[in-house]
């Protein structure tokens, strides 16, 4: 299954989006192996899990939405890790995550697409969301720095 081409045949099915980013005091490699472990999700990423399992190739997470599978990139030197949310019925959720140097540290950026019929409210919402998450990154890679 190609998931990276799933949701539209041409540029006009294009989703609205908005990349958001943080800057954090921790070398790329740190930051990476974070993230590209996804049992570290809950730790930060409260609008993706509060827990997950591996279920397969798959995870199952538990969202503010119920139960859905998830999808990571496999590991790479590239700081790449992506997710794909799939839930039941609908399509595949793509999450699209970098993490970058920058300076002394790294700049994690994840991309938001607007989901077809999302109105604006739910959008902002979910924007903000992704903030906050970004934030508690952060926090707990910083504070883990510290220690």
């Amino acid at each position: 299954m190609n998931l990276h081409f799933e949701s539209g045949d041409d540029m006009s099915a294009a989703l609205p989006c908005r990349t958001l980013s943080v800057w954090v005091d921790c070398d790329p490699q740190t930051v990476y192996a974070f993230l590209a472990a996804p049992t570290n999700f809950p730790r930060w990423a409260s609008g993706l899990c509060f827990s997950i399992e591996t279920m397969g190739d798959d995870w199952l997470a538990q969202t503010p939405h119920g139960p859905m599978r998830v999808r990571f990139t496999p590991p790479n030197d590239l700081g790449v890790v992506d997710h794909y949310v799939l839930p039941e019925e609908g399509p595949v959720i793509y999450v699209p995550m970098r993490v970058i140097a920058n300076g002394g540290g790294s700049e994690v950026c994840l991309t938001l697409f607007r989901q077809p019929d999302m109105s604006d409210e739910k959008f902002a919402g979910d924007a903000d969301w992704v903030e906050r998450d970004l934030q508690g990154l952060k926090r707990v890679l910083e504070q883990a720095g510290e220690q």
